[in-house]
């Protein structure tokens, strides 16, 4: 009898391993099945996978004279990549009447200003820009541009070189020639942190918050860093006793630049622009106006040997700081411009239908 119980004893206890056993073979089947499901899943680009974006931000007179441009340069971007921000002067509309491209469609700001050249209006109206591009989270680079500006290279090769660094590209050098500097921005702005660089900066999210927050610097550069009177404006302004003595003073070249060198964020950015330039000094026949303005590129100027001389260019030399800022991408040798000005319509039309602007060509072609 006794033999017969430990018998079944030994058979239940058998099947009880035998179906522990078996549970727990199923259940890793299932957790390696699960596993790699998730990890598919995982390596898949999702569609809720939200990226950071690159804010572009336009300063434009009215509508904007390259959108056809810019709307091939846009439409290779299929992840949601950017955003655009449009300030034009006050009540135009961006709709079908006045832009070809539907990314330009009701990109402008409602609470745009009039701006004029050489007034502190031009950083009021970047702030503005800012302060709309920074109330999207995703938003992490900021980048000006003029309604004159185009790209050199397409969305994949721009979104990686600007991602690629942690730093703001600012333009960014001692002013120690030009005598803009006006004294009584002492001891406010000590001359010391006084910059000058070009106004197409890139911006990181923390930079531009910081320039959107500034409430000291800029109501300086209101009230102290003034454009020279012209004979054209004396008629609305008054004649100035002594024109020698006045600072001409361009607040766009140098508030961003003195605002990060006051605020102690110099280390953060990397002091040069990634938008291309062509200053001539001979090209004004007024000598004080000389090298107020950059070349502008008209139809004729417009050529494939145009482009790639702009594209080889890797150093730029800043005089005042004896200093050359030899261009990297990623620790390498990189070109130093993604964008360049001035160009006329017919001039950016013109390298477009010759694909000399990137791989972003397109079907876009105009005649």
């Amino acid at each position: 009898m006794k033999r017969k119980q430990k018998s079944q004893y030994k058979w239940k206890r058998n099947l009880f391993a035998m179906l522990l056993l078996g549970f727990c073979f199923g259940s890793l089947v299932l957790l390696q099945t699960q596993y790699s499901r998730i990890m598919m899943f995982a390596s898949m680009p999702s569609p809720f996978l939200q990226r950071p974006k690159i804010a572009f931000l336009f300063i434009a007179r009215n509508r904007l004279p390259l959108d056809v441009v810019w709307d091939a340069f846009f439409r290779e971007e299929k992840e949601n990549k950017f955003s655009i921000f449009v300030h034009s002067r006050p009540g135009f509309l961006l709709n079908k009447a006045t832009t070809r491209s539907v990314y330009f469609l009701n990109r402008q700001l409602n609470d745009s200003i009039q701006v004029d050249w050489g007034e502190a209006s031009m950083i009021q109206a970047e702030r503005i820009l800012l302060r709309s591009a920074l109330l999207d989270p995703l938003n992490e680079r900021f980048v000006f541009l003029s309604d004159s500006c185009i790209p050199l290279y397409n969305f994949s090769y721009i979104y990686d070189y600007i991602m690629s660094t942690s730093t703001s590209f600012v333009d960014s050098f001692a002013d120690t020639k030009e005598g803009r500097y006006n004294p009584k921005m002492d001891p406010v702005i000590p001359v010391h942190n006084w910059r000058k660089g070009s106004q197409w900066v890139v911006l990181t999210r923390k930079h531009a918050q910081i320039v959107v927050e500034d409430d000291t610097v800029f109501p300086m550069f209101q009230q102290h860093c003034k454009r020279k009177s012209l004979p054209e404006f004396w008629r609305d302004h008054p004649l100035p006793a002594d024109g020698s003595k006045e600072h001409n003073c361009i607040p766009d070249e140098h508030y961003v630049q003195t605002l990060l060198a006051q605020e102690g964020f110099e280390e953060e950015i990397t002091r040069r622009s990634l938008t291309h330039s062509s200053w001539d000094l001979s090209s004004s026949k007024v000598r004080e106006r000389k090298g107020w303005h950059p070349l502008t590129y008209k139809f004729s100027d417009a050529t494939p040997m145009l482009i790639q001389s702009i594209k080889d260019i890797d150093n730029i030399y800043y005089e005042t700081e004896y200093r050359r800022e030899w261009c990297t991408s990623k620790g390498k040798p990189a070109p130093c411009f993604l964008f360049a000005r001035k160009f006329t319509r017919p001039a950016a039309l013109r390298l477009l239908n010759m694909s000399a602007l990137g791989a972003f060509h397109g079907e876009t072609r105009i005649s």
